[in-house]
């Protein structure tokens, strides 16, 4: 049993680039509450955060930049090349990290819970949790993904993946290893399968009938005897440009007081989602664009009586932040019922996910009539600049780089915040 009363807790672990994220994301498209463990200590590292200061202190002025923020690439190359200095480091954020994970679990709606930490069997949590969770992948899939999507050095990737415990023996600990070599389908059988036993444990239903091994995607199974919430899961896939909301395609017209009833896709919906995106864009987007980027996000589906996708939401909530960088919408559909709508269930989600903020992410060019429901519903325009939190800057910053033809609005979800600043 889990130290959490009434939660069925696992730890999520694995190393580096092995896909961790992928699978805590497909977790929660499930129903679970996801907690990064290693993302709260980068969040704990921010200027004003509790862990700031006993660094800057313990390594010295000059690991900040220009910004007076933690340069974690420079912090990053003395503690993997320093045994010593890592304890220290550890020393300093892990009460930090289990102080919050403390807090957001207790606080949390969810019976299945996730905890992603790298360092899991290494540390006291590997206790605390019903089960461990390993994924796994080839080393030279570790490589590749490390070079090609974190923009490391070869030297880079092989120093951080040689200073790790070995796999091997994160594996010998693990209840359930998930192979995540870049099949996302495969993978998320895998995880479904899991899920399955879970929710058979948690209610005492038999043993569900395996998944079929097809293209086709099995539909999720919900853990009662909570209805998992209209969850969430970074930027649209690269070579995804955003796309304005609006499409010059013709259709039927659709009425103002049409009733709107909100869905969360799952990747058993891939298919019609790429087709919706397709349809308002003009722009091919296959069913495995979609299929990849649900391990990073989820979608919501607006439809009109009949199960008639009029609109389309893509966002992730990733260290308390929800962030929101796909919005499209039929072009005769009413904008503030399908807006509307789209909004109170991001928000349902996002506050059942325990985010601090949420942040739209609109094409520049959005006309008037798709801004101002967002703006009704008390959502504000802002820049990287206005932003004051450096956390949630730097979630602002990750999404616009990929691209910076955004304009940003923003609102505060929560006014209690996990990590406190000092």
């Amino acid at each position: 049993m889990s130290r959490w009363a009434n939660k069925y807790v696992i730890g999520l672990t694995g190393n580096i680039a092995v896909g961790k994220s992928v699978v805590r994301q497909m977790l929660q498209h499930l129903g679970a509450y996801t907690i990064d463990a290693d993302g709260l200590a980068h969040q704990a590292m921010q200027p004003g955060a509790p862990a700031y200061r006993p660094i800057v202190e313990t390594f010295g002025q000059f690991i900040l930049d220009q910004d007076k923020q933690i340069n974690r690439a420079m912090l990053g190359n003395i503690v993997f090349s320093n045994p010593q200095a890592l304890a220290k480091l550890e020393a300093i954020t892990h009460p930090v990290i289990n102080q919050a994970i403390n807090t957001l679990v207790s606080r949390s709606k969810q019976r299945v819970v996730v905890i992603e930490a790298i360092k899991l069997v290494e540390g006291d949590l590997a206790n605390a949790v019903d089960a461990i969770w390993v994924v796994d992948a080839a080393p030279q899939i570790q490589y590749a993904r490390l070079i090609q999507k974190r923009k490391m050095s070869e030297a880079e990737a092989r120093q951080r993946i040689t200073t790790q415990n070995p796999q091997a023996a994160k594996i010998a600990k693990a209840n359930v290893v998930i192979k995540n070599d870049g099949n996302v389908d495969e993978t998320w059988q895998q995880v479904q399968a899991a899920w399955n036993k879970i929710r058979d444990t948690l209610t005492g239903a038999a043993p569900a009938a395996a998944p079929p091994q097809s293209a086709a995607t099995p539909q999720p199974a919900a853990v009662p005897p909570q209805a998992a919430p209209v969850a969430a899961p970074q930027a649209q896939p690269k070579s995804q440009a955003p796309t304005a909301p609006l499409a010059p395609k013709p259709a039927a017209v659709i009425p103002a007081d049409v009733h709107v009833e909100v869905r969360r896709g799952m990747p058993g919906n891939a298919e019609v989602i790429a087709k919706f995106i397709t349809k308002v864009t003009g722009s091919a987007i296959s069913r495995m664009d979609i299929m990849l980027a649900f391990g990073q996000k989820s979608y919501l589906l607006a439809e009109a009586p009949g199960e008639q996708v009029i609109g389309l939401m893509g966002w992730q909530v990733e260290n308390l932040i929800t962030r929101a960088d796909e919005f499209y919408i039929e072009p005769t559909a009413p904008r503030d019922p399908v807006i509307g709508a789209l909004i109170n269930a991001i928000e349902d989600a996002s506050k059942a996910l325990q985010s601090e903020v949420g942040f739209i992410f609109l094409p520049l060019g959005t006309g008037q009539d798709v801004i101002q429901p967002f703006l009704t519903n008390g959502y504000e325009t802002t820049t990287v600049e206005q932003i004051k939190i450096p956390a949630w800057r730097e979630a602002v910053q990750e999404v616009i780089s990929e691209n910076s033809a955004y304009q940003i609005l923003s609102k505060k979800l929560r006014e209690d915040r996990v990590l406190q600043p000092l």
